[in-house]
């Protein structure tokens, strides 16, 4: 049986990126818990089809379509869902996007488009929200890295940067704002089986090299980083700041 946190009901809960993936196992696990959950995302397919299921489930999930490396279309959306649905009290950021590179073909303009992509928007989402959380005395922000720096991964560059930024972030967050009981902490999964990776970067050369560095000898899958994410969420988590949680099956 799922865990429920009594303290998350009737929360409103933020999460980008939810529409897929992570993001969605993320919305789907808040949703169960009773809380408010507004999610954006771009895949507007997909993010009105998972509202949809859920709210004929009786749960509470609402969909914006939101670009993210657009601050000034982040700021709005966020608005509109304090507008709708009340102070925001959960961050859950997200949204991130691991598109391979090469450094000999580097622009200036893609490396910043990476950055928007992939570490810009969590600090603008979590200025965003910040007023809500001190006023009440009490937030959670989750920001979410990879284990992909950590592990030495190649092809990458700008989203390693940005993903090993994420901690540096963090911290500055939960050293600021610890005052105001706002907890800030980051998750690292590892390789996670979304959809998109089965489909874009699983091959029998990777599985067996995931089999060889993870204590843990099996795939693992969105629900998982989703159910660690409610937990750091809950009040069963109350003296949890500052950190940065690997949750990769041992790989690291």
């Amino acid at each position: 049986m799922a865990a429920i946190y009594s303290d998350l009901a009737d929360k409103v809960v933020l999460v980008t990126g939810g529409a897929s993936g992570i993001g969605e196992a993320i919305v789907r696990r808040f949703a169960q818990q009773k809380s408010i959950v507004v999610f954006f995302d771009i895949k507007v397919d997909e993010g009105t089809r998972l509202a949809r299921e859920l709210t004929d489930q009786g749960l509470s999930a609402h969909f914006l379509k939101v670009d993210l490396a657009d601050i000034g279309a982040l700021r709005a959306g966020v608005s509109d869902a304090r507008g709708a649905h009340g102070p925001i009290n959960v961050l859950v950021n997200n949204a991130a996007h691991d598109e391979r590179h090469s450094t000999e073909e580097m622009t200036p303009e893609y490396w910043d488009d990476r950055i928007a992509v992939n570490l810009k928007h969590q600090f603008f989402a979590a200025q965003a929200v910040l007023p809500d959380m001190k006023a009440a005395n009490a937030g959670a922000i989750i920001n979410f890295g990879s284990v992909s720096w950590m592990v030495g991964q190649g092809g990458m560059a700008a989203y390693t940067a940005s993903k090993s930024g994420v901690i540096g972030l963090t911290r500055s967050l939960a050293r600021d704002y610890g005052p105001y009981n706002i907890r800030v902490n980051a998750i690292a999964p590892g390789w996670i089986m979304t959809q998109r990776q089965i489909d874009k970067w699983l091959t029998p050369e990777g599985v067996q090299e995931l089999m060889q560095r993870q204590c843990l000898k099996r795939k693992l899958v969105p629900d998982e980083i989703a159910k660690f994410t409610v937990f750091l969420a809950s009040d069963e988590a109350s003296a949890c700041t500052s950190q940065h949680y690997v949750v990769d099956g041992g790989w690291v």
